[in-house]
């Protein structure tokens, strides 16, 4: 990575930014968010572009529609970067050499929700050419919608963090916050899931116990006192990533035969 920033090349690999790009650009036609995007460009090794000339009939249709207005930006996104990249229409074939280990493929296939939450800059895919704020916003904010509305439901549910020490609490605590004003909204009350925490950090403090005092490290851990607020239980465990997620299938796989 030293030499890498060095010269400005850490991050320039052109199929990964492409390729999200381009599965982002065409799901976003049909309504999908990242997650969704992804795991249907990889299941189906590909995606389909429509013809540039197509593209630009139906955003000026759609311009004189009042309800085709939320199509347009998709649209338009996607007419610009054909446009600026030299992109021709038809079917982009993109085989994925290991598409059925793809826990993201997986979901697709399944109709389960998969959501990706990003953070632009934290990852290789925004230094591409092609990236573009616009399209990442979007499929970002149509999958914390899905999200939210998942963490809804987990009154009486169960929540794993694994292996995340800012993202995924950051996102929990705000889509908890939607979610309980609509639930209390609609007279429900608010959730309260448990929460299993899993980490590298050796944590000294017992979370059973309440929440530490400010004088002690463990109250600055972000990943165990956001989720203790607002679970009705949580536990931490320290331990590989790996370690945890190997450990709860084999567990739940046994429990359930």
């Amino acid at each position: 990575m030293r030499a890498n920033v060095a010269d400005g090349t850490f991050g320039a690999w052109d199929e990964t930014g492409r390729y999200t790009q381009l599965a982002l650009l065409t799901g976003a036609l049909d309504g999908m968010g990242y997650g969704e995007s992804l795991g249907c460009f990889i299941y189906e090794g590909g995606c389909y572009l429509p013809e540039a000339t197509r593209l630009q009939r139906e955003l000026e249709a759609c311009v004189r529609q009042p309800d085709g207005e939320e199509t347009v930006p998709a649209r338009a996104e996607l007419l610009r970067a054909m446009s600026g990249f030299g992109w021709t229409g038809g079917w982009q074939d993109v085989p994925h050499p290991h598409a059925t280990e793809s826990l993201t493929a997986a979901a697709w296939r399944q109709r389960v929700p998969l959501t990706v939450h990003p953070g632009i800059g934290y990852d290789i895919v925004f230094v591409h050419p092609t990236a573009r704020g616009a399209v990442l916003g979007r499929a970002a904010g149509i999958d914390f919608g899905v999200f939210a509305q998942a963490v809804s439901g987990l009154q009486g549910g169960v929540l794993l963090s694994v292996g995340s020490a800012v993202m995924a609490l950051q996102d929990f605590e705000k889509a908890a916050s939607v979610a309980n004003n609509l639930r209390l909204q609609q007279g429900q009350g608010v959730i309260t899931p448990f929460v299993a925490v899993n980490d590298l950090a050796p944590v000294d403090w017992d979370w059973s116990k309440g929440e530490p005092p400010r004088d002690s490290p463990a109250y600055y851990l972000r990943f165990c006192k956001s989720f203790h607020r607002i679970a009705e239980e949580m536990v931490y465990a320290a331990c590989d990533n790996r370690t945890f997620l190997a450990g709860h299938w084999q567990r739940l796989r046994q429990d359930t035969r």
